[in-house]
């Protein structure tokens, strides 16, 4: 069978299987963000600091998943990844559902802990289940496609979870998000099959990769670490503002929980997934002419979303920065299919569970770990000069940072045409 000959599953089924790993990207994003839309009144429950408000939703998090992601994906190169999605989606739909019962910061610390040593089994498996059921001429697509659970976690998450809390108390939010996808694990089991690895690829049945191994492959292919460190400072800027977005929206124009909810559900559950999907389908389409559009599309959205997320943050009328948030959060999600694509297309398919846990882990300590921590600890230090708009010039430094992940994605875009011969030449001679 040659690379991009069909394989024996139907077009059907595998689009079927793509919206099944989706929807569990989207139980996954919206476990994970639930904290962020209750974050306000468990703050005033348990008496918290914006500084553990950030440490909570972000670097133990972070810090647990991607350490827990390392042997999870070594696992998935080697055994069945359909298994290691489902146990991990019934473990930590169990572990949002328990922290609901939390007394203290403590308690409530281990319950997130836990959720994110469960999420650390999701996207690495599923990623490379997706690049065995799709060619790389479509890859981009149908990883843009996935990460639009992302967004639409977000919308769920955001709205369903401020109108529970406002209405039935944070606890029972809580309930109602975690126990759902206890059940849709079983659905999972049920319908999606292993595929065959490196169906789509030259060379056949890859090897089974040690992490040594793969890390020397990787240490020769340094445009996956442009892209990684690239994705990573993109992701602390929309990590680090994002998660603080609803009590900026509450403190500083007056909004209420479930308000919050809504709109924020709605123009980042809509816009981040319409802006996933497009980076995808742009880069599949332009990268027909030049594979480094897979690299050009996340840099020129990230450079173009500053405009308007700047407008977000330091304009005052309430109802024209909301409709700023639709055009900066489209351009801001272009990366992410795009690039794990890149990333995918740099490695063997033996290695491509570990080589996005290595990428997640990069993006996830730098950004999901770093960002909000530091625009918690920036608002609680300008609380004294600032006041009330001490949260917002946090937020306003910190979207600074998008320049670094803009250099360091173009410093990608330049090595890019030489690392994808030198693997493809390598793929060829096995």
């Amino acid at each position: 069978m040659t690379p991009e000959q069909p394989p024996a599953e139907s077009a059907r089924y595998r689009w079927t299987v793509l919206v099944m790993l989706t929807l569990v990207y989207t139980f996954n994003f919206i476990d994970r963000q639930i904290l962020v839309i209750l974050q306000e009144p468990i703050k005033a429950d348990l008496g918290l600091s914006d500084a553990q408000l950030g440490l909570l939703t972000g670097f133990s998090f972070a810090l647990v998943y991607v350490t827990a992601g390392i042997p999870i994906a070594w696992l998935a190169d080697r055994s069945n990844r359909r298994n290691i999605v489902v146990a991990s989606l019934t473990f930590w739909s169990f572990m949002t559902t328990i922290s609901g019962l939390v007394q203290n910061y403590g308690q409530l610390l281990a319950a997130r802990i836990g959720v994110g040593v469960g999420e650390a089994g999701g996207s690495p498996p599923s990623h490379s289940m997706i690049s065995d059921y799709f060619p790389p001429s479509s890859r981009g697509t149908a990883l843009s496609f996935y990460s639009m659970g992302i967004y639409i976690g977000v919308l769920f998450g955001f709205a369903a979870g401020g109108w529970i809390a406002e209405n039935f108390g944070w606890r029972n939010a809580f309930f109602v998000i975690g126990i759902p996808g206890i059940l849709y694990a079983l659905a999972v089991f049920w319908v999606v099959k292993e595929p065959k690895r490196g169906q789509y690829d030259p060379g056949g049945v890859p090897a089974k990769s040690s992490l040594k191994e793969t890390m020397a492959h990787l240490s020769s292919r340094p445009t996956f670490w442009w892209i990684s460190v690239g994705c990573a400072f993109t992701a602390f800027v929309s990590y680090g503002n994002g998660n603080f977005m609803p009590s900026f929206l509450m403190r500083n124009h007056g909004l209420s929980l479930s308000e919050v909810g809504v709109i924020l559900g709605l123009i980042s559950g809509l816009s981040g997934a319409t802006g996933t999907f497009l980076g995808g389908v742009l880069a599949d389409r332009l990268g027909i002419r030049d594979m480094r559009w897979y690299i050009w599309i996340p840099m020129l959205g990230a450079l173009s979303a500053m405009i308007p997320a700047y407008y977000t943050l330091l304009g005052n009328n309430t109802t024209l920065i909301i409709a700023a948030m639709i055009p900066s959060q489209i351009l801001g999600a272009l990366y992410l299919g795009p690039c794990i694509a890149t990333c995918h297309n740099l490695v063997s398919p033996g290695m491509r569970a570990m080589a996005s846990a290595i990428l997640y882990f990069v993006l996830n300590i730098i950004g999901l770990g770093l960002g909000p921590l530091t625009v918690g600890i920036l608002s609680d230090t300008f609380a004294d000069t600032y006041g009330e708009n001490n949260l917002r010039y946090a937020m306003a430094c910190t979207l600074t940072i998008s320049f670094v992940g803009i250099f360091f994605l173009w410093m990608g875009a330049r090595s890019l045409k030489r690392d994808l011969q030198t693997n493809k030449q390598a793929l060829i001679s096995v």
